[in-house]
């Protein structure tokens, strides 16, 4: 395998055709070009379902979001996204696993938007080519049958792409903004919304309620023509605890804090960790004293800890955009440090042994496919 990006190859691959970049393709220009594969609209559905019931109580697993902190190279994610769905089969019967594929980066200055924006890594912002490359790989992924993830950050490239995913998250400088609530309010996956960056979950907890709702708004449908947006509001919604104000918040005092604020609101606690970010202290490595610490309290008793999730490629690490794409290692973050896939195979596969029986009593109704 050529360990660097190539991109004629890149293009070739996934069949990206030069058109005017002054002008973007419509949603159902790209959709019509790159349909869903047969079979994936009930596999979506069903995935969404899974996630729904989790939520709910009525499967007893987690589910676990994992996958790299953002995509730059296909070949290296549908290799991850390989890996991922043999060690999703194996554990499938009490861990419910999401690929993490994430496209667009929020920056807290400035720096790479992601593959969709500028898909070449280089500031030429083809921004057509990038939605071109991004739905065939989710296409790719959802062959395999395996959930996809992703963060919903502009509002307009969700039209694109929502069609091929499981869940959404709202991401903490964004959990805040109306538009976001409104863009969750019509979303047909379930979504998660984090905690702001200061550690406030009343943001995320207001959050929820105002998705729940009914919303009209301005937006563009699939023609691509600005329009009215109705929507029916969405009930599968969820708090992402991620750390704030550089202090973590995953731990039992801080579950326990974020339950009573959901309780007082007469809201049912589903909570996610996220092992990374604040909650990591940015230190890649810490995610897995996390999940020894999240275990331990699942263990303890706490049903409310519905989700996980873990930043994770195929090899430990970052590297820089500062160099150029020649010089880049394949399978290593470009964005925040990732674990490896050794070690997110080990840690996954200890937790699973760890949690197994207590997993399974958690069930409250209803019986829970095994596998995937």
């Amino acid at each position: 395998m050529n360990m660097l990006l190539d991109v004629a190859e890149q293009q070739q691959a996934y069949a990206v055709k030069p058109v005017s970049q002054a002008d973007i393709l419509t949603p159902e220009e790209i959709n019509r070009a790159q349909p869903l594969p047969a079979g994936a609209e009930g596999f979506i559905a069903r995935s969404r379902k899974s996630i729904k019931n989790i939520l709910d109580g009525s499967d007893h697993r987690l589910f676990i979001v994992v996958g790299p902190c953002s995509i730059h190279d296909p070949k290296a994610a549908l290799e991850y996204a390989t890996r991922l769905k043999e060690l999703a089969y194996e554990l499938g019967d009490s861990f419910y696993l999401v690929m993490r594929v994430y496209f667009e980066k929020p920056r807290t200055s400035v720096g790479w938007k992601g593959l969709i924006n500028d898909p070449y890594l280089d500031g030429s912002c083809r921004l057509n080519e990038g939605l071109a490359i991004a739905r065939q790989l989710l296409i790719d992924i959802t062959r395999l049958n395996l959930p996809i993830a992703t963060e919903a950050l502009d509002p307009l490239s969700t039209r694109y792409i929502q069609d091929l995913i499981t869940w959404t998250a709202i991401g903490a400088r964004t959990t805040e903004s109306q538009t976001h609530r409104e863009l969750a309010s019509g979303l047909p996956s379930p979504v998660g919304f984090k905690n702001g960056t200061d550690g406030n979950l009343h943001v995320a907890v207001n959050a929820i309620r105002a998705s729940e709702q009914a919303h009209c708004f301005l937006g563009i449908n699939h023609e691509g023509r600005v329009s009215v947006m109705r929507t029916p509001g969405n009930k599968d919604t969820h708090i992402v605890l991620r750390g704030g104000a550089g202090k973590p918040n995953y731990d039992a005092a801080h579950v326990a804090l974020c339950e009573k604020l959901f309780f007082q609101q007469k809201l049912k606690p589903r909570i996610m960790i996220d092992c990374s970010h604040v909650n990591a202290q940015n230190d890649y490595r810490n995610q897995l004293r996390l999940l020894e610490d999240v275990s331990g309290q699942i263990l303890a008793g706490n049903q409310s800890i519905r989700a996980l999730m873990l930043e994770s490629n195929l090899y430990a690490g970052s590297q820089p955009l500062t160099a150029g794409r020649s010089a880049l290692r394949y399978g290593v973050s470009v964005t925040d440090q990732c674990i490896g896939w050794e070690e997110t195979e080990k840690h996954l596969r200890k937790m699973y042994v760890k949690l197994r029986r207590v997993l399974h009593g958690r069930k409250i109704r209803g019986e829970s496919p095994a596998g995937q």
